[in-house]
């Protein structure tokens, strides 16, 4: 075994989970890297190298020492007034502790002095010997397969590698047969879950070949098994090779296809297969008439295969399949695949023609027996609170024909639920709603929205595409907002079972986006009222209004941040609780535009002054008289104010919040002698009064738009 050199470690076992096979190998590979690391058995320049495939976890380690370098050890011993006498000799209890550690009074000498704490102690000075490889990497094995996320534990048995004849219980993802551990071109000693370290592992189960493989040292690791194993071992470069065929079978079918869009299926498929070989099959054409999502779903959920869609989006007859063999004829393979999908694509059809049978009005009554939540009711007793939601954002926003057909689709938009495609496939929720909605001769408006109240359904995903889809989404949302704060489910650390969040940030981003002109607090209580109106059920709900605003002003803050605004900015515009959500954008770019003003520091400085002295005045009053303006500063400041404000509140008003906030900048001057030259807190109480109901106007005048203090350093 030479000094210096390159370590393979592989876990060979029976199939992983596909949908955790990248997470564990990333994982296996990075813990096993960091333990050898933390020994000094590798440092940071050794490239990791991780694969993983269905049947083994594996990491290739660049420049890993046979043994770590010495270390200097020093370990306390004890405080210096216990370890020595008054002539400075060892005490037996010092004495006691070299002996523990191998020394003994000839060390006392050599005993370095330092303080540790508010005590100076004694610390003795040795040399660890390094760890040799076999040593550091049983430990770094160990705690690699201590650390994996794994999904399951199976609980197995081995045959015991001893002249007495037995078994053991092992514990671990799934069944392991075999280990590797090379440093170069040498086995290094270990052992886990029952296995010991060798050279030998298995590549493809039937296109291997040579079985077993004999490696020949850790860099052969890639090239043997590719190809004497007919496997691709890398994760990513399987991935990569899979995306490769995926792209190039679908130029050769021609027409411009293209291979669905899919980063999950890709992943659990690269973990199905050691050596990807992909190949063209289709269905009949007549399935083309059944919704292209519900054909979509079933090939990807339950066959993983992918299917082609033309230039223009549209599903056509023929799909694509990863197989994990490469014969010379693949006609058998193809034959298969098109025979196993057939069935469900007939099921698919089944469903579709079934459900067409009964309108989506007739079943809303059927969700009266679905059970939402055992403290908010059933699924109908919900429609009845989104509808009502609904009508009234609509009416807030005073469209009488928004208000109808939002109505209509809150109530229909559930419906889909108790469908037999639904029933089948969860996901199409919405979507089959949208589709039978159309079948039943519904307005396009309210079909759409029927498929667009979830959204959006998660970070970036698209708003409603109609104002009728946008009103029934927050009502939808709000429902279940309201009344999840209302018994009390509230989100907690990293746990968020009903979406709450997700739900909260759609709320805003519709507001926002759409700039609807729906106040907050109004949108909230139209939410609650919902509860309690006739049919409404006895729900034993507090009110949640004050709690759920704080809660989407704190998730705005969060995702303004997240877009780039600065903590400062972002405070400023929210601390006055703007109610218009639509504005916050506009407030937001005034706030930003004020701040590079030359002027902002002083006017945000003076704010925060002002609002200190005005909270220690309670008595303060928003009115000034000018008989008592004595100062020639406040006399300015007041003539500025008449002079500068009723243009600042015009451009508000107007909605020009920049130009508002750069106009109230000329006040600066003004602002700046006021306080140099004029004593607020007067002993006589009508100046003093004067003079705070002078600042007082100046404070409201100047937060209209943000609370500009919260900009002060």
């Amino acid at each position: 075994m030479t000094t210096n050199n390159n370590l393979l470690v592989e876990l060979f076992v029976e199939e992983l989970p596909p949908k955790a096979l990248k997470k564990l190998g990333d994982a296996f590979a990075t813990v096993l890297r960091d333990q050898l690391i933390a020994q000094g058995l590798a440092d940071a320049g050794s490239v990791l190298t991780a694969y993983a495939s269905p049947r083994r976890l594996a990491a290739h380690l660049t420049n890993v020492l046979a043994q770590a370098a010495d270390k200097a050890v020093s370990q306390k011993l004890m405080p210096v007034t216990v370890g020595l006498d008054a002539a400075g000799q060892a005490t037996p209890a010092l004495l006691k502790r070299l002996a523990a550690l191998g020394a003994d009074a000839g060390a006392v000498p050599g005993l370095q002095r330092a303080m540790d704490g508010k005590a100076e102690a004694l610390f003795f000075q040795s040399t660890a010997k390094g760890a040799t490889l076999a040593e550091g990497l049983q430990k770094s094995l160990a705690e690699a397969i201590a650390k994996l996320p794994i999904p399951k534990v199976m609980s197995y048995q081995l045959e015991t590698n001893c002249e007495l004849p037995g078994w053991t219980s092992v514990s671990f993802v799934r069944p392991a047969h075999g280990l590797v551990a090379l440093h170069g071109d040498a086995v290094v000693p270990v052992a886990a879950l029952g296995l010991t370290a060798g050279r030998q592992t298995h590549g493809h189960r039937f296109e291997a070949a040579v079985d077993p493989i004999e490696l020949r040292d850790a860099n052969s690791y890639a090239g043997q098994m590719s190809e004497q194993g007919a496997v691709i071992p890398g994760f990513e470069a399987r991935r990569l090779e899979i995306a490769r065929q995926l792209a190039e079978a679908a130029v050769k079918v021609g027409g411009g296809m293209q291979p669905i869009d899919d980063d999950a299926l890709l992943d659990e498929v690269t973990a199905l297969v050691e050596r990807p070989n992909v190949l063209v099959c289709e269905f009949e054409r007549e399935f083309l008439d059944v919704p292209q999502e519900c054909l979509i779903l079933t090939m990807k959920a339950n066959q993983k295969y992918f299917p082609l869609l033309d230039a223009s989006g549209k599903l056509s007859n023929k799909f694509l399949v990863v197989s994990n063999i490469r014969p010379d004829d693949a006609s058998a393979v193809i034959g298969g695949n098109e025979r196993v999908v057939r069935p469900r694509l007939a099921d698919a059809k089944f469903f579709f023609d079934q459900d067409r049978k009964r309108s989506l009005a007739s079943r809303v009554e059927s969700l009266a027996k679905v059970v939402y939540h055992n403290k908010l009711g059933t699924q109908g007793e919900r429609v009845e609170r989104v509808m009502r939601i609904a009508r009234a954002l609509a009416e807030q926003l005073g469209d009488a024909t928004l208000a109808r057909q939002a109505t209509q689709a809150a109530q229909l938009a559930k419906a889909d639920l108790v469908t037999d495609m639904v029933g089948e496939f969860p996901e199409l929720q919405g979507t089959m709603g949208r589709y039978y909605a159309l079948h039943d001769g519904l307005d396009a408006a309210v079909a759409d929205a029927i498929e667009d109240h979830y959204k959006p359904r998660f970070a970036g995903d698209e708003l409603p595409r109609n104002p009728v889809g946008v009103v029934v989404a927050l009502a939808d949302k709000l429902e279940t907002l309201v009344g999840m704060f209302g018994i009390g489910n509230l989100p907690t650390g990293d746990r968020d079972p009903f979406a709450l969040r997700r739900h909260a940030l759609g709320v805003i981003r519709m507001l926002v986006e759409r700039h609807l002109p729906l106040d907050l607090r109004a949108v909230l209580g139209s939410g609650f009222a919902a509860f309690h109106a006739p049919k409404g059920g006895e729900l034993a709900l507090n009110d949640p209004t004050d709690a759920l605003e704080a809660f989407i002003y704190d998730r705005l803050s969060g995702s303004l941040r997240e877009q780039g605004a600065s903590a400062q900015e972002v405070d400023a515009v929210l601390a006055p609780r703007p109610q218009r959500l639509g504005e916050v954008p506009k407030l937001l770019a005034a706030v930003r535009a004020f701040a590079a003003l030359p002027e902002a520091p002083a006017l945000a400085a003076a704010n925060k002054r002002i609002g200190n002295i005005l909270k220690k005045s309670p008595e303060a009053d928003a009115h000034v008289s000018d008989l008592l303006l004595k100062e020639p500063a406040e006399k300015a400041l007041h003539a500025a104010m008449r002079e500068v404000v009723p243009v600042a509140d015009a451009q508000f008003e107007k909605g020009d919040y920049t130009a508002s906030l750069q106009t109230l900048a000329a006040l600066r001057g003004p602002v700046d002698a006021f306080f140099d030259g004029v004593m607020v807190n007067a002993e006589q109480a009508d100046l003093r009064l004067n003079r705070l109901g002078l600042l007082m106007l100046l404070h409201a005048a100047m937060n209209r738009v943000a609370q500009l203090e919260r900009l002060a350093a």
